[in-house]
């Protein structure tokens, strides 16, 4: 008797909750696979949806790129997950992702994330579409012309000799990636927001951290309360809003007696009153902060990869330094570069695409279905999010021989625009990743 109640106290205690659960799961599978479009005839893409509601989402934030190869070997280069929130179609190849792009407004939109709009805004660039995307669109890469380029190489320099003195006189190891992100954060908040060295001095510990926290919940479950990761985003960008907030006063106060400055931010400002429209100061807090996360974590991603590198190929240091050698005996002025100087180091410039097709800082670029169409041979519904994978799709390219070696010679030869276009995309191709390239770079 005794024997028959422990067994029963087993199965209601442990085995009958562990069936309920795979049930479920399984019912959720069943559930998510019928929201496929059954006038389309196609199948919907291989895969798994994961946990009912959060689906593989946390395997993703967890794992990161080892979990996207494991699901590319498995399914291939085009399977069906559930991130985020919302079932998802993932994609990866040249030849694939030429469909995706080619699509843009016709197929699908893109569209990032909930919980990544949520934080950034609605008054985005990449929450925009149509002619308020163009109109702003425009407005920002005025801070990104070759002119206003040529100003911010001075006070890129002035930051990175700055910070290079302050890492000699540190202990000898220096953790290159907290340095990269603090430095690339003090050069965007420069040249980008148009912050004074001293208002960053001033805030800047808060300022990181706050970023730092912003940055790490951008892509969470959208569930908005105490303590989620969504939560903490919006916390840390109010902070971050409140400074800009504060800089961007000080900037129409100074605008209106004359002075003018020549950052994103002040671009943004300008261009607001151009077109006659309300001085909205969320829109254009939202917008600097879009900047900041598009200008900032892209380089200092990439800076710290190249560092990287560099230390596991000491050949293509000496490379390097011979070319920046040859290049000062040929009359180039290192304290006074220029966009000509530094189109002339081109090897430096092999390196640092070498380096971005390897690690590139973009993961992958985010759309929405806009109608149900077929994608090599499986149906996209309507509806569900497709994310074109930039890393995968490196991983594959058939014009890159001996994928895994780091080998800037590589890039020497320029490839034909057809055969590279969509095998070689380091931030993107749509028009929110086009952005995100200049700003990056």
């Amino acid at each position: 008797m005794a024997l028959s109640t422990l067994l029963a106290s087993v199965l209601c205690t442990i085995v009958l909750p562990v069936l309920l659960f795979l049930v479920a799961v399984k019912l959720w599978e069943v559930y998510m696979i019928r929201g496929g479009d059954p006038s389309c005839p196609s199948p919907l893409p291989p895969g798994s949806m994961g946990l009912p509601f959060i689906g593989e989402t946390l395997q993703l934030i967890l794992q990161r790129r080892r979990f996207l190869r494991m699901k590319r070997e498995k399914y291939g280069y085009i399977y069906r997950t559930h991130l985020f929130g919302n079932p998802t179609v993932r994609v990866s190849g040249a030849e694939n992702i030429r469909q995706i792009l080619l699509g843009e407004h016709k197929l699908v939109s893109a569209q990032w994330p909930s919980s990544v709009r949520t934080i950034l805004g609605s008054d985005t660039l990449s929450n925009m579409h149509g002619s308020q995307h163009k109109s702003k669109k425009k407005a920002i890469m005025r801070a990104f012309s070759r002119e206003a380029l040529e100003l911010y190489i001075p006070v890129i320099q002035e930051e990175v000799q700055a910070a290079v003195k302050r890492w000699l006189v540190q202990d000898p190891c220096v953790l290159v990636y907290p340095e990269m992100k603090r430095l690339m954060f003090r050069i965007a908040m420069r040249i980008l927001l148009g912050f004074e060295p001293e208002q960053i001095r001033t805030d800047e510990q808060q300022l990181v951290e706050a970023f730092e926290e912003m940055i790490k919940n951008l892509f969470s479950l959208p569930i908005d309360v105490p303590f989620s990761g969504l939560y903490r985003g919006l916390r840390a960008r109010n902070f971050i809003h409140s400074k800009i907030e504060e800089n961007i006063k000080k900037k129409v106060e100074e605008s209106d007696k004359g002075l003018k400055h020549r950052d994103a931010l002040q671009q943004l400002i300008d261009s607001s009153k151009k077109n006659g429209e309300p001085f909205s100061m969320q829109a254009i807090k939202e917008s600097a902060t879009e900047l900041l996360f598009g200008g900032h974590e892209t380089t200092a991603s990439t800076a710290t990869s190249l560092i990287m590198f560099l230390g596991l190929n000491p050949e293509i240091v000496h490379k390097l330094r011979q070319e920046l050698w040859d290049k000062g005996e040929n009359g180039m002025d290192y304290q006074n570069l220029n966009i000509e100087s530094l189109e002339q180091l081109k090897y430096t410039g092999c390196v640092i695409k070498e380096t971005l097709r390897i690690n590139p800082p973009v993961p992958g670029g985010f759309r929405v279905a806009l109608k149900t169409f077929q994608l090599n041979g499986y149906q996209i519904p309507k509806g569900w999010n497709v994310i074109y994978s930039i890393c995968d799709t490196h991983d594959v390219a058939e014009i890159f021989p001996n994928k895994d070696n780091f080998q800037p010679e590589r890039f020497m030869t320029k490839p034909s625009a057809d055969s590279s276009r969509f095998q070689y995309i380091p931030f993107g191709g749509g028009s929110i990743e086009d952005l995100l390239g200049r700003s990056g770079n």
